[in-house]
């Protein structure tokens, strides 16, 4: 895993038995895992009393590296040996190392699922609906005598149902089926393999 310089400052603040105790590194690994788990943003999430005597500052720095490495550490889908060997570069000591991975064990299904919902999926298409049109002149007056068709594709996003609506030429009709026909060949010899 590659994390940027202000992540690895915040680690080595967290690693650093001169900055964080022992108590309140066990409660900066608490709180970060519930503030990316919560499913409302807590403003007090780091008024904590183990943390009044770590600089405000530090404290947020620490908070946000240690929730960067949390989501990098599960979306790559870290074992043990590779978070272990990114936090010893970092100076973080053996009874640290275990208690971050004992913490992160705890709460990696959870974080997982989280990251899984977040992003935009495709929409469904359930159905698709179309009208001949015929534009006899354009917005100049001018004749065009041209037909034109209005497509409309009845979907459901996560849901939700909805329409996306487009005209085309006869050309663009035709361009549009052939592609459609070109991807439904290679999902085909796809799924045949």
């Amino acid at each position: 895993m590659e994390l940027s310089e202000s992540v690895q400052r915040g680690l080595q603040l967290l690693a650093d038995p001169s900055v964080v105790d022992p108590g309140s590194f066990q409660v900066l690994l608490d709180v970060s895992f519930r503030g990316l788990l919560a499913s409302r943003a807590d403003p007090a999430i780091l008024d904590q009393p183990e943390l009044k005597h770590i600089d405000r500052i530090q404290v947020k720095q620490i908070h946000a590296a240690l929730a960067t490495f949390i989501l990098e550490a599960v979306k790559h889908n870290a074992d043990k040996s590779s978070i272990s060997s990114c936090l010893e570069e970092l100076t973080f000591s053996p009874e640290r190392l275990e208690l971050f991975f004992t913490t992160h064990q705890k709460h990696k299904k959870e974080v997982e699922s989280l990251l899984s919902s977040i992003g935009r999926r495709l929409p469904h298409v359930h159905d698709v609906s179309w009208r001949l049109q015929y534009q006899m002149k354009n917005g100049q007056l001018d004749k065009i005598n041209e037909p034109f068709y209005l497509i409309s594709l009845n979907t459901e996003n996560e849901g939700s149902p909805e329409d996306v609506n487009f005209t085309c030429t006869t050309e663009q009709l035709q361009d549009l089926v052939a592609k459609l026909k070109d991807a439904a060949k290679s999902v085909e010899k796809a799924s045949q393999m």
